[in-house]
């Protein structure tokens, strides 16, 4: 049975794409999606959602269509997928900072369950807007993944920054037998703060810039962090700050982009802003990790539940799209731009299960 996928419900933007495919690729059903990012001042499929449909295309050795930029309509139909070794680059489809963070996020789910190890080389945009950081999905989301059972590694070689991009990331994906359900619900004490003032191909004072302005700043609140510099490798220029909040053994991540005739202190005061939202709340799970846990936790077997500082647009709209393919229901407690609880009841899909039923 085909599942139809409306791109403009909720938040209509990529995300909804995204999971889509994923869960296409790993159920071995066939999606029709319209509207694509039907919410976005530039709707359809841009240079990093098409290389993500083509490598979930390639890894299942699947047929597409509507592949092409700008198509509102996708329709893909997965075949089996493997594992192995693959290599996607955005930049062969236009040259651009396309995340490769989203493109990961995509075929992850499916590669989790194949039958052998996966290795992928990901080209195009590393720290870019509007998406994850290569470096939160290593140190925030990647420890909870693995807490439930899922492993998989990833290291960013070199530095994609926007507009450039030009980056690279190498990952590691292992196969696994279940995904265990996961409880956050209960935070620890703040054991410690991290942080990375980035620069690439620009003087390293703008990194010593934002440190010490977010020092200054968590000072105010008797907090200190360990912030490190970094001249990172990259084609183009770029600057960032990003922090990272150790609460026992689960990191919360934040983190802002620096950009032409943005002052460094401005950077750094939106990190820190968004640490204290996320601090105050007194919840486990930050915002981002709460949208990009939903999948995993819908496919564990047994119940999850999570406390979030900020229950998001994207989180509610992600919820909607696992609930057209898995027979799960989850439970939402708390109003959109607040804090609030998330549980659902995993259905504890095997390798080479084609629906839930079968796992």
């Amino acid at each position: 049975m085909v599942v139809r996928i409306d791109g403009s419900v909720g938040e209509g933007g990529g995300q909804i794409l995204r999971t889509s495919l994923a869960l296409a690729a790993l159920l071995s059903r066939e999606v029709e999606i319209v509207n694509i990012r039907r919410g976005r001042k530039v709707p359809g499929l841009q240079p990093q959602h098409l290389t993500a449909v083509r490598a979930i295309r390639d890894i299942t050795r699947g047929r597409t269509l509507g592949d092409e930029l700008g198509s509102e309509l996708l329709i893909f139909r997965p075949g089996t997928c493997e594992g192995g070794v693959y290599e996607f680059d955005v930049s062969k489809i236009r040259a651009s900072a396309g995340s490769v963070s989203l493109i990961f996020q995509t075929v992850l789910p499916a590669l989790l369950f194949a039958p052998r190890p996966t290795h992928l080389i990901l080209k195009g945009g590393t720290h870019v807007p509007f998406s994850p950081p290569t470096t939160y999905l290593e140190r925030v989301f990647l420890p909870v993944l693995r807490r439930m059972g899922g492993r998989a590694s990833l290291k960013t070689v070199r530095w994609g920054w926007y507009p450039q991009g030009g980056g690279i990331v190498e990952a590691d994906v292992e196969p696994v037998e279940r995904l265990s359900a996961v409880e956050l619900t209960r935070r620890e004490e703040l054991v410690k703060i991290e942080g990375l003032a980035v620069v690439s191909n620009l003087p390293l004072s703008i990194a010593e810039r934002f440190c010490r302005r977010l020092l200054q700043r968590l000072a105010h609140s008797e907090l200190v962090a360990e912030v490190e510099l970094l001249q990172a490798p990259a084609s183009g220029k770029g600057a960032g700050l990003f922090a990272f909040a150790y609460y026992g053994d689960v990191v919360a991540g934040f983190g802002a982009l620096g950009e032409v005739g943005k002052r460094a202190e401005t950077v750094a005061d939106e990190v820190h802003r968004a640490f204290m939202a996320h601090h105050r709340s007194g919840k486990v799970v930050d915002k981002h990790l709460a949208d990009q846990l939903l999948l995993y936790m819908a496919l564990a077997e047994g119940r999850s539940t999570i406390t979030v500082s900020e229950v998001t647009p994207h989180l509610v709209t992600n919820v909607w799209v696992i609930e057209q393919f898995l027979p799960v229901k989850f439970e939402v407690d708390g109003a959109v731009g607040g804090p609030g609880v998330v549980s659902v009841e995993g259905v504890g899909v095997r390798p080479g299960a084609t629906s839930p039923e079968s796992s």
